[in-house]
C-alpha cells in the first residue's frame, strides 16, 4: 500500500503564501500522476492542480497565476506552492497519487493523504 502524507497547512492572511508538500512512501511502487484536491464545508472535493511524470501541468481556473504545483520525482514528494491566497482558498488539501505497485505482479494504486487545513483569514 502506498501512503500519502503532506504537510504545511495552516493559517495565513488574505494575499499572504503556503507551500503543501506530500511524500509518497511504500515498497516497490512507480508513481505516474500526483495532484492535489481541495474541499470546503458543504462542498464536495475539488481539483486543484496535477501533475504528470513527465511533468506536465493542469490547474483549476480559480487558481491559475497564483498556485504553482512541482514534483520531485527521485523523492516521490509533490509541492503545491500556493501564493496571494483568498478567503475562498480556505479548505481541506488534499494530496493524490496513481501509479503501479509491485505484489506479486504489477497492479495500480490510487492513494489519498489524510488532508491538510488551509485556512485564509484575517
Amino acid at each position: 500500500q502506498v501512503q500519502l502524507v503532506e504537510s504545511g497547512g495552516g493559517l495565513v492572511q488574505p494575499g499572504g503564501s503556503l507551500r503543501l508538500s506530500c511524500a509518497a512512501s511504500g515498497s516497490g511502487f512507480r508513481v505516474n500522476g500526483m495532484g492535489w484536491y481541495r474541499q470546503a464545508p458543504g462542498n464536495e472535493r475539488a481539483l486543484v492542480a496535477t501533475i504528470t511524470s513527465a511533468g506536465t501541468t493542469n490547474y483549476a481556473d480559480s487558481v491559475k497565476g497564483r498556485f504553482t504545483i512541482s514534483r520531485d520525482n527521485p523523492k516521490n514528494t509533490v509541492y503545491l506552492q500556493m501564493n496571494s491566497l483568498k478567503p475562498e482558498d480556505t479548505a481541506v488539501y488534499y494530496c493524490n497519487a496513481d501509479g503501479l505497485q509491485y505484489s506479486d505482479y504489477w497492479r495500480p494504486f490510487d492513494s489519498w493523504g489524510q488532508g491538510t487545513q488551509v485556512t485564509v483569514s484575517s
